[in-house]
């Protein structure tokens, strides 16, 4: 190592040849008529980084118009599905199916559903052998 000579200056410049070389390619592809590949490149990548952006705008957008939220008929537990498909409630065990905003039970064909009314019972007073 020579001590006496003059202090060289670098500046160093990582990954700027790789850039260098990218560039000056584009431009000799340019030159000589060439050009519409790097076009074509720069759309490709300009599509590749745009085509998940969109895809998942496009299902945050399916997924708003096909989430239902709503209670379990018979139990009244939270639950989520998607729209015009079967699930079964992890509380009660219900077969059910998401239709119109809401869920309903699956029932097989023939079956009747009824709602069930309480009624509260009235003691009535006993007859005995005395009041008759």
């Amino acid at each position: 190592m020579n001590s006496n000579g003059f202090n060289q200056v670098r500046l160093n410049f990582p990954g700027l040849g790789c850039w260098i070389t990218l560039i000056a390619g584009a431009w000799l592809l340019g030159a000589v008529g060439l050009g519409w590949i790097v076009k074509s490149v720069l759309v490709l990548i300009v599509l590749l980084t745009l085509a998940p952006i969109i895809g998942f705008l496009a299902f945050r957008w399916w997924l708003q118009r096909n989430l239902v939220q709503a209670k379990c008929p018979v139990c009244s537990f939270d639950l989520a599905g998607l729209n015009n498909t079967g699930s079964v409630c992890p509380n009660c065990g219900t077969a059910l199916r998401a239709e119109e905003g809401q869920f309903r039970r699956t029932t097989p064909e023939g079956t009747i559903e009824v709602d069930v009314v309480e009624i509260s019972a009235e003691t009535l007073p006993e007859i005995t052998d005395d009041n008759a």
